[in-house]
């Protein structure tokens, strides 16, 4: 079992080895603990179903991107080498992102979203001429480019594709 302890907030969390300490966690888990005690049926009725309709977006979305990377590349609109500079860095960003996100508070979701959609608001409506620079940066602004990109769309919630498209276009 799990000992008790107060969060930032003075409400009480459980700490156990399965709990994230933070209410709303493990939702569908819960409830899928719930349903499977109401009903008398083995918890995985419930989770398989959740669980396919992950599988289910990741077989249409990887696909999908694969696809729409190769006509890309077919109409000469792909930068080999700053797909392989951004992958790992992105991936790494967004693991960042999800270890931020696990501790920070929701205002600052709110914030990044705020200041995200401001940016490429303001960068559609007036950044038509917007030029930082002509050429790209080195390998290790890139790879730079990649962490953040990975990170702001973890915190943002949005496709790295619309964080990559601003930056790449600037």
């Amino acid at each position: 079992m799990g000992r008790r302890e107060a969060n930032r907030e003075g409400a009480e969390c459980s700490l156990g080895r399965n709990d994230l300490a933070r209410p709303g966690c493990h939702c569908r888990w819960r409830v899928s603990g719930i349903l499977a005690g109401l009903f008398g049926i083995g918890g995985g009725t419930v989770i398989v179903p959740a669980l396919y309709e992950v599988f289910r977006i990741l077989a249409i979305m990887v696909p999908t991107s694969i696809r729409s990377y190769l006509v890309h590349r077919s109409k000469g609109a792909v930068i080999p080498d700053v797909v392989l500079m951004w992958s790992l860095s992105a991936v790494v960003g967004a693991v960042a992102g999800s270890l931020v996100a696990v501790g920070a508070p929701a205002a600052l979701f709110k914030i990044a979203f705020i200041i995200f959609a401001t940016l490429i608001g303001v960068k559609m409506v007036f950044g038509s001429g917007w030029r930082v620079r002509s050429s790209l940066p080195g390998r290790v602004a890139q790879c730079g480019y990649g962490f953040l990109t990975g990170l702001v769309s973890s915190l943002v919630g949005v496709s790295g594709g619309s964080v990559s498209n601003a930056v790449l276009t600037l």
